[in-house]
């Protein structure tokens, strides 16, 4: 009888001694059993370190390295350049889906300051934001398809690039979208094919 006594006060003593000090707080470090490497040695970022001859924690990259999902092949799909000089034409399939898919990156990302016509009458230029590009203006036209894709891109001006929110994909497709905008804009009755003038009697 007297091990179901020992048994019992065994187990109150363990169960005080786990549960008992719950909710209680201590300055003392709690006991780790397993650590599990959680206090290994690190360094603070931009912090000051020996190992290194520059004597900095953080390490550029490897030159020439290239961050995963960035390399691609065809330099024009990437930068917009053949060489040193903006390439024209589109290195993705002009259609349908592709449009429709510029159109809707552009109305998140592009129309709040181009405005939905392209044309820069737009909510920032409202509450006083004059230096918006009018992309379909002349000047604007005239830009080759590789550098309307580096500035959606790389930006230009005030205008922060969108490497980091849109794919290669789609920064061709906005601009497929923005060639329409400025066609849409700057077309005439010549552009119609023949059956369609002849349609509206033009």
């Amino acid at each position: 009888m007297r091990y179901v006594y020992l048994i019992f006060i065994v187990g109150v003593i363990g169960a005080l001694a786990i549960l008992g000090p719950r909710g209680a707080k201590s300055t003392r470090p709690p006991l780790e059993v397993f650590p599990d490497m959680d206090r290994m040695p690190r360094y603070d970022p931009q912090a000051e370190s020996a190992f290194f001859s520059d004597g900095r924690t953080d390490r550029l990259p490897v030159e020439g390295a290239v961050a995963r999902g960035t390399f691609y092949e065809n330099e024009y799909l990437a930068t917009g350049k053949n060489g040193e000089y903006f390439g024209k034409g589109f290195p993705i399939d002009v259609s349908n889906e592709a449009m429709a898919r510029g159109e809707e990156r552009y109305n998140i990302y592009c129309a709040v300051c181009h405005g939905a016509a392209g044309d820069g009458d737009s909510m920032t230029k409202k509450y006083g934001m004059l230096t918006v590009a009018n992309l379909i203006d002349q000047r604007l036209v005239d830009y080759s398809d590789g550098q309307l894709y580096d500035v959606v891109k790389n930006g230009k001006g005030l205008m922060l690039g969108y490497a980091d929110r849109l794919s290669v994909e789609d920064r061709w497709n906005v601009v497929l979208y923005v060639r329409a905008l400025q066609r849409a804009a700057n077309g005439s009755v010549d552009d119609l094919a023949p059956a369609i003038r002849e349609e509206l009697g033009l």
